[in-house]
């Protein structure tokens, strides 16, 4: 009997041939560095840094100072209510204020009897919150409270409204005779001022946040019903909470 043929066997010599040709190549291998005696006996440990107590001249540092811009329709207030203002700033916080007639300003500064370096951040706010249309008594637990804050926004930041569209959003914030903007601070702990197309928000951060969102349901639309619902069922977990 004869040997079968194999028809592929040129093409086998072939490959076997190709396969002589190629080099093998050495796989890489990552090396470690070696530690070196004096690194494996070096200290690790972080030691504390002792500083010595600071004086009370130089926690104060220089004297700083803050303005206030007022603009023209808050002077006679400013001027009617100027003692309510003056005495907390100066017998409380122990700073110095004046308003300088040739630059309508506010200024408040530190003095020597400056006690508490965050006063001049609370009496600038304070005088803020009350140039901005807030009672005098409501702005004043600025300096009282540390919690509280101060937040402005403009009904057309929320949606670009204009003309009569404008003046019916304002007018769904205010309410008939001021009643939602009432039940609004009431319900959420804060107070409101509307001024033209600016509103400013007093009160905690918590409480601001659900103020804010009413306020917003109420500048896209959303009937003051279900808005008074919105915030009562969201205050009422608030309070559950805490």
């Amino acid at each position: 009997l004869c040997a079968a043929r194999n028809p592929f066997g040129a093409e086998t010599v072939a490959a076997t041939d190709d396969s002589d040709s190629f080099t093998t190549v050495k796989s890489k291998k990552t090396q470690k560095r070696k530690r070196e005696p004096d690194e494996a006996d070096m200290d690790t440990t972080v030691k504390r840094p002792q500083f010595p107590p600071i004086s009370g001249d130089q926690l104060r540092g220089a004297e700083e100072m803050r303005k206030v811009c007022v603009p023209a329709h808050r002077y006679t207030p400013l001027k009617e209510n100027w003692l309510k203002i003056f005495t907390p700033i100066v017998e409380n916080l122990q700073l110095q204020v004046r308003f300088n007639l040739r630059t309508r300003n506010v200024e408040i500064k530190t003095c020597k009897d400056t006690q508490d370096i965050g006063s001049l951040t609370k009496a600038s706010d304070f005088v803020k919150a009350f140039i901005l249309g807030f009672q005098v008594e409501d702005a004043l637990a600025l300096i009282r409270l540390d919690e509280l804050f101060l937040e402005s926004f403009d009904v057309t930041d929320v949606k670009p409204l204009k003309g009569d569209h404008l003046s019916r959003a304002i007018g769904r914030i205010a309410g008939k005779g001021g009643k939602t903007k009432f039940t609004i601070e009431n319900v959420t702990k804060t107070r409101i001022v509307l001024a033209d197309t600016k509103v400013h928000i007093l009160g905690s951060f918590q409480n601001i946040k659900m103020a804010r969102t009413a306020i917003c349901n109420l500048i896209l639309g959303s009937p003051p019903s279900k808005v008074y619902g919105n915030i009562r069922v969201v205050a009422s977990r608030a309070a559950e909470r805490f």
